[in-house]
């Protein structure tokens, strides 16, 4: 695409470091590049070079550089890239050099626009790599590669052809009616249509697996005052991230602990005691700890072994609760069978809670065979698809029908970027880092 203008950016880290990464990319990359380092290397070849300013002539580093002509680049577009000493020094000369040569500096995700905008990737695979640099985790990582690598641009691709195609066939239907074209034609493609809204459901049927593993599956840990919640999230952390009181009503606000379990990243919240008071402040954390096990992924119900079942926390056990009890050391547990026994102090049965919820945030958040979609926009997106679909799939005159196909075709082009993405541009690549 042309009409950009040339831009450049750090795209290593920032401060001191051995080696900062600059890269450029625009019309006059080339043309800036051999101005600095006095020619163009030969193209995605490194070359050592002596870096001048344009104006002044005064040496600012001794660098490698790489120059990448259109259309073999990351962006698309003439680029070229200047591995730099790590100085502030050198950064800020190169800098005011680049800025000489008329380029400016880019906007955050501008590299990763341009990229889409020239066709080097779509909507999906630009997301993915977006989730490959904040990825923290193994699971997040192999997730975010595989939807850089174009898993979810071929499933959706996939079936914008189908659509096209049945939307092709109906219109056909219409136009050419009188012309030879099959009766059954018409009846083939609502069938087609209800089979293509049956498949984007079932991908839809995940339990939300894949948003859980790009943001965190959530576990509430809920239970009675003193029933040993801040000792389990800390013996499960392996430090002191919450309070631990004999006095009740210890913990007042939700505490929050991120974990990697087994790849998967997870949010512990130790909420505060469950139990009536008076006190106001105790009373606001007893609220948001009963809101924070209604939005969990997973609630961990934990009940002392050395005492009665707390009634307020068995109200909030369900099938899906994860039942542990606590203090085991100081009494046999008799909760219910389905409870884990464990420990903070001793460490008894804390191997065995940590392997559950690793199993369990594995069965809710892991990775499967199939590509999983990652962000709500792609869930609003294929629900409506869907939706077209089955409204295609009824209407009564094919008319109406073909306008369903065309509006399920425009919800699936939202997903790569084929269609009316300019809505959601912004959005999309605003959170990338300035560099990408």
């Amino acid at each position: 695409m042309s009409g950009f203008d040339t831009i450049f950016a750090l795209a290593s880290g920032a401060g001191r470091a051995a080696v900062s990464l600059l890269r450029l990319s625009g019309p006059q990359s080339g043309a800036i590049l051999a101005r600095l380092a006095g020619g163009l290397p030969r193209p995605r070849m490194a070359s050592l070079r002596r870096l001048r300013h344009p104006l002044e002539g005064e040496v600012l580093d001794e660098a490698l550089v790489l120059w990448f002509p259109a259309p073999r680049s990351y962006t698309g577009e003439d680029a070229a890239e200047l591995h730099l000493h790590g100085g502030r020094a050198v950064l800020d000369g190169v800098t005011e050099a680049l800025l000489a040569c008329g380029a400016r500096p880019a906007e955050p995700g501008e590299f990763t626009r341009r990229a889409f905008l020239n066709g080097r990737m779509d909507l999906t695979a630009a997301e993915g790599i977006a989730d490959l640099i904040e990825a923290e985790t193994a699971v997040q990582r192999r997730q975010a590669l595989r939807q850089a690598g174009g898993a979810l641009a071929d499933l959706y691709g996939g079936w914008a052809e189908r659509l096209t195609r049945l939307l092709a066939h109906q219109e056909a239907a219409i136009e050419f009616a009188e012309d030879g074209i099959p009766t059954t034609l018409e009846d083939e493609v609502r069938e087609a249509a209800l089979a293509l809204a049956a498949g984007i459901e079932a991908h839809l049927a995940d339990g939300g697996r894949g948003e859980r593993l790009r943001e965190g599956l959530w576990v509430a840990i809920v239970g009675a005052p003193n029933a040993g919640k801040s000792s389990l999230l800390n013996a499960l952390v392996g430090r002191e991230a919450a309070i631990v009181s004999a006095r009740a009503g210890t913990t007042r606000d939700v505490v929050e602990v991120r974990l990697d379990l087994a790849g998967v990243p997870v949010w512990l919240a130790d909420t505060a005691g469950l139990r009536d008071t008076p006190d106001e402040i105790e009373a606001e954390g007893v609220r948001r700890a009963r809101r924070r096990a209604e939005e969990a992924d997973l609630v961990m119900a934990v009940f002392a072994a050395d005492r009665a079942a707390d009634p307020a926390t068995l109200a909030l056990v369900t099938p899906e609760t994860l039942v542990v009890a606590s203090k085991s050391d100081l009494a046999p547990p008799s909760v219910q069978e389905a409870a884990l026994a464990v420990s903070a102090r001793t460490g008894d049965g804390m191997k065995a809670l940590r392997q559950r919820l690793e199993d369990l945030a594995a069965d809710r958040a892991g990775l499967t065979a199939e590509a999983s979609l990652t962000r709500p926009r792609h869930r609003a997106a294929l629900m409506e698809a869907a939706s077209w679909l089955r409204e295609a799939q009824a209407a009564p005159l094919p008319e109406l029908s073909a306008e369903s196909l065309r509006a399920a075709l425009r919800a699936l082009g939202r997903l790569t970027g084929h269609v009316g993405v300019e809505d959601v541009l912004d959005v999309v690549f605003g959170d990338f880092c300035i560099g990408k």
